[in-house]
This record gives C-alpha cells, structure tokens and sequence, in this order.
C-alpha cells in the first residue's frame, strides 16, 4: 500500500516536470515541429523534444542544478522597478538586459520577450513570470 502511494506520487512528481518541461520547451521551438535549434551542441542543428525530455527529466530528479529561490529573483526584479509596481516595461526591461552587466544578445533577448512579456500591458508582472519559471520542490 505504502508502495503504491510513493510510486503515485513519484509518477505525479515526474508529470508535473514533463509539463514544465514541455512549457519551457516550446518557448524556444518556433516553428512548432517539436525541435529547438542548437547549433553549437548537436550537429544537425537542433534537438527534438523527444530526446530532451528523458535527459531534463533525469537532471531535474537528481536536483543537478538548483534554481534560485523565488525570493531571490523576487527581490532582483525588485531593485529594477524601485517604486515597487509590481512589472517592467518592456523598453525598461530591453534597457537593463542589453545595457547592464552581460548583455543579451538580440536572439536571446528575442526569446526571453516572447516568455516574458504580457502581449496586452507590453509589459512584464514579474512576480507571474517568476511562479513561471519556478520549480516547486515540493
């Protein structure tokens, strides 16, 4: 009995990384064919989702590499919006990421305003794009 709960809440656990997974996958797969290209690492130039989501699946279970914690990147986003708003346009944030510290480059940028930005405000609520990106630990 005890077996099956902690293999259902193992299978739960590892569903929960698949959707994760899936959702930040498909940030970078723009053409919706299921690949992410990544020129410099494979040499037909992309990946197919279907052999990046047993190797994430394995680094997220064995807790590899630990993400920063909600306060954390809570309290970053915060420094950027002094008067406490709650989000970041998206010029301020075009501003702070290719003019502060290492700045993005044009493509990286481009793919972190298509995750990022609120297509209606033109803007980013921090703290929804944060819960966005967190792993749970649970």
């Amino acid at each position: 009995m005890a077996d099956d709960k902690e293999r259902e809440g193992t299978e739960l656990v590892i569903a929960e990384f698949h959707k994760k997974i899936k959702d930040a996958f498909e940030v970078f797969d723009h053409e919706a064919n299921n690949t992410v290209d990544v020129e410099e690492e494979e040499p037909t130039g992309y990946i197919r989702f279907e052999k990046f989501l047993p190797v994430m699946t394995k680094v997220l279970l064995e807790k590899r590499y630990r993400p920063i914690p909600e306060d954390i990147l809570l309290r970053a986003f915060e420094v950027l919006d002094p008067s406490k708003r709650g989000f970041l346009t998206k010029e301020e944030l075009i501003k702070y990421m290719t003019e502060e510290g290492e700045p993005f480059s044009q493509e990286e940028m481009e793919e972190m305003l298509s995750a990022a930005i609120d297509p209606e405000s033109n803007s980013i609520r921090y703290k929804d794009y944060i819960a966005m990106m967190v792993v749970d630990d649970g």
